[in-house]
């Protein structure tokens, strides 16, 4: 069930509260608090069990109002809110007085982005001010891309859920750091590293590490319940099935140049031909593993171009080590 104007009105009514509201965007599901009221985005840390430092993304409805959060607004910036809000990318810029230090992690930056959601960008609207959100989830376990799995997850601890469907994009936002030399993607998403390039006329760095703190940055992330391992896409079926063989229940992530092949393993997920298709799915994907009870989910890295370099990024934090290892 999409949400009614009653419901967004209702949810810009629990923002002004004080309250959490979980909302789509079109890239994740996020979980949501007024960015200049400290108690509320505090809470939004105790709900996801997310450390105090790592900073949240401020959502705001439109791309005239950016100047409003932060310091400055650089010329660059300028001309990628331009081309790309409403969209999934989030610029990253010296902290306005305006937002909260909680939001940001305690740092005198804050990250900002226009979602492209046409519930989300109605709730910013009829709320008016700043939503401070990161993914509706529990810290460091896969992202939500749709209401159910947002209520599944967090319960009663969510004031209020806007259903708005399943999310068009599937993974987060890419983050872009304006505050150095020269901008950095700091997070693969959404939007394209060969997009940002042609849009600024120059190539962009993907470091490993950064001096700035923003979403999904931690070693382990995006991770199901499932142990994750990743090989060589021709070597997944042998893995899978010596897997299997050692007692492991497996899934796999058959990649799409093996469509079809026999595999035996615990449950096996076919892999869509077109890279947007993966992105929209792969949270689902790993959802629906756990769901079927594996225990460990073979998988390989998609080439690391367009929307597969966020992919890649995701299935590597999703691999990572655990807190516990």
């Amino acid at each position: 069930m999409t949400a009614t104007t009653s419901d967004i009105e209702k949810a810009a009514g629990v923002l002004r509260a004080g309250g959490l509201v979980a909302f789509p965007t079109e890239t994740v599901y996020g979980l949501g608090a007024n960015a200049e009221n400290p108690a509320a985005v505090a809470r939004v840390f105790q709900v996801k069990g997310r450390p105090s430092s790592h900073p949240l993304i401020v959502h705001i409805a439109d791309p005239r109002r950016l100047g409003d959060w932060v310091e400055e607004v650089p010329a660059t910036a300028r001309l990628l809110a331009e081309r790309f809000w409403p969209g999934p990318l989030t610029l990253v810029l010296r902290r306005g007085r305006r937002v909260s230090r909680e939001a940001t992690g305690g740092m005198e930056t804050v990250a900002v982005r226009v979602p492209g959601h046409p519930v989300a960008l109605a709730l910013l609207s009829a709320f008016g001010g700043g939503v401070a959100a990161p993914s509706a989830n529990r810290f460091g376990s896969v992202s939500p891309t749709t209401a159910g799995h947002v209520r599944a997850e967090l319960g009663d601890a969510v004031d209020f859920v806007l259903d708005g469907g399943p999310c068009d994009v599937g993974v987060e936002s890419t983050i872009v750091d304006l505050t150095g030399d020269a901008p950095e993607v700091l997070r693969p998403g959404g939007v394209t590293r060969e997009d940002l390039e042609a849009a600024l006329g120059r190539p962009l760095a993907v470091p490993a590490t950064s001096r700035i703190r923003v979403p999904g940055q931690h070693p382990s992330h995006y991770a199901p319940r499932a142990r994750v391992i990743l090989v060589e896409p021709e070597k997944v079926v042998a893995e899978a099935e010596l897997a299997q063989e050692l007692g492991h229940r497996v899934g796999v992530f058959l990649p799409p140049a093996f469509a079809g092949a026999p595999v035996k393993a615990h449950a096996v997920v076919e892999l869509p031909a077109s890279t947007s298709a993966y992105a929209r799915g792969l949270y689902g994907f790993l959802r629906e593993l756990d769901q079927r009870g594996c225990d460990l989910i073979v998988a390989s890295l998609p080439e690391e171009r367009g929307l597969g370099l966020a992919i890649a990024n995701r299935l590597r934090r999703a691999a990572g080590p655990r807190p516990s290892d």
